[in-house]
């Protein structure tokens, strides 16, 4: 084991240096939030596909092969389906928007006024939650590893993953991901992957140990992937966490068909850690929960060395999400809820007070992380928590900003309306339901979207002058002066 000590001792001592690295470069605020937006085709790609894939699509996609079989990937493959869908028909025009988030996004096309702030506080809340569930994940590996308490484990993972974001931002982060997305196709895909299937007798075995079912494209049920969809290929449309790095791309360019790039990874993510689960069973028939097939196979199965590589990988999964939840709700608490809460306006200047601004930024990303850590020490029902923050998103923000993208005739008073009943309705049904139930978010969605048509409607359409400032902005014209304050149109009370 003291060469697998090695591997990540060496790997974490590695993220650290890279955050000292990042802060040299992270001088403004548009270097510290989104890379200064000019991140390449590959990093771009290695970045995007590291966030997305995360500890839950990791060790939870291997223990839905464990439970499932070969559909046990369909989790994951809606994570790759949401992430080709953002890049092919949407990340272009959201990169052009020049923003740093999706609640300046809304202000731009509605013309401000009280959607802005409300759809921050969701999309806090939703980052937090993703946040604090990413960072509890340590305690699993660390317990691998070291056998280590779990308060600890929390606090020594979370403390890492704080420490270089705090100091590089953005740039931090992306370096950092890049390597751990380097780690996890190494560990994964090119020696889990193989050595789980071998070690199972090959895929002919598989077929003869496991019922047909295993080996069913369908057979985690229709029902189950249709919420799959709903949660997780609408929630990569419009999570701040994913749109934080279209606005790192370079290009319109760089962000689609770099996007397309890692969601096609994410694909073939699924599909690896399906069959690894599915080897696993072979192996284990009888864990006491799916969750542990990651773990046990890798800590039984894999010589020295390459077990520390594999566990990297996993520790590299949840750092990887975790930094970029960390950084996106520090973003959302700073800019869209805080600067409005002490009317500092929604649009400030790209390059104003920059050496403040990075201050500020960089002091809202220590403090959410401690926030972070402290809630990932205290909550116990990692599931429901994750869950409750995928309703509201998905429930209360996804008609109004797909809608405000595609609807010009969409209004400020449609997507009030819209997220207002939408949250309501889905905090309503999870207490009546449920909160792991599926109908929260069906029944919550439908009613977002019937109150975002039919008040939209009823109410007088966007003022022309704001339409205006944002179809420019779409088409990738900067807004003249960055002091000028976007149009606004009134909010009756």
């Amino acid at each position: 084991m003291a060469v697998d000590y090695a591997v990540i001792v060496v790997y974490l001592a590695g993220m650290l240096a890279m955050g000292w690295w990042g802060m040299r470069r992270a001088r403004s605020k548009s270097e510290f939030l989104v890379a200064g937006r000019r991140l390449g085709p590959s990093l771009y790609s290695g970045t995007m596909a590291a966030i997305v894939l995360g500890g839950a699509s990791t060790i939870g996609g291997v223990g839905l092969g464990y439970q499932y079989g070969l559909s046990g990937a369909w989790m994951v493959f809606t994570i790759g389906l949401g992430l080709l869908a953002l890049s092919v028909f949407f990340s272009a025009r959201i990169a052009r928007l020049k923003v740093y988030t999706v609640s300046e996004m809304l202000d731009l096309r509605y013309g401000g006024g009280r959607a802005g702030i409300i759809s921050g506080v969701v999309m806090w809340a939703y980052t937090l939650m993703l946040a604090v569930t990413s960072t509890i994940a340590y305690a699993t590996i660390f317990d691998v590893l070291f056998d280590m308490n779990r308060t600890v484990a929390i606090v020594l993972g979370g403390s890492i993953v704080v420490a270089y974001s705090t100091l590089g931002g953005m740039w931090s982060i992306t370096l950092t991901d890049m390597v751990q997305f380097v780690v996890k196709t190494i560990g994964v895909l090119l020696l889990l992957l193989p050595i789980a299937v071998v070690k199972a007798g090959g895929f002919s075995e598989m077929k003869a140990q496991l019922p047909t079912e295993y080996f069913d494209p369908l057979g985690i049920g229709g029902e189950t992937i249709f919420t799959y969809v709903l949660i997780y290929t609408f929630g990569m449309l419009i999570g701040q966490d994913i749109w934080q790095r279209v606005f790192t791309a370079r290009s319109d360019r760089t962000a689609k068909w770099g996007g397309t790039v890692a969601g096609t990874y994410c694909l073939a993510y699924a599909l690896a850690g399906a069959v690894i689960g599915t080897a696993a069973k072979v192996l284990y028939p009888k864990l006491g929960s799916p969750d542990d097939a990651f773990a046990t196979i890798v800590k039984d199965e894999l010589p020295v060395g390459v077990r520390g590589l594999v566990l990297a990988a996993a520790l590299a999964a949840v750092m990887s999400t975790s930094s970029g939840a960390l950084i996106a709700c520090a973003t959302v608490a700073n800019n869209d809820i805080w600067s409005r809460l002490r009317g500092l306006g929604t649009a400030p200047a790209e390059n104003a007070d920059d050496h403040d601004e990075v201050k500020g930024n960089r002091l809202f990303i220590l403090v959410m992380g401690l926030a972070v850590i402290c809630t990932a020490i205290a909550i116990d029902n990692v599931v429901e928590a994750l869950t409750v923050a995928y309703n509201l998103l998905v429930g209360g923000l996804l008609v109004p900003i797909l809608g405000g993208l595609v609807w010009k005739r969409g209004t400020v008073h449609g997507a009030l309306a819209s997220v207002a009943v939408g949250g309501l309705a889905v905090i309503v049904l999870m207490a009546t339901y449920g909160i792991l139930a599926n109908e929260p978010v069906y029944y919550g969605l439908l009613a977002s979207l019937a109150a975002y048509l039919v008040v939209s409607l009823a109410t007088p359409a966007t003022d022309a002058a704001v339409l205006t400032a944002w179809r420019g902005r779409l088409a990738g014209r900067s807004p003249e002066l960055a002091s000028e304050p976007t149009p606004r149109v009134p909010v009756e009370s």
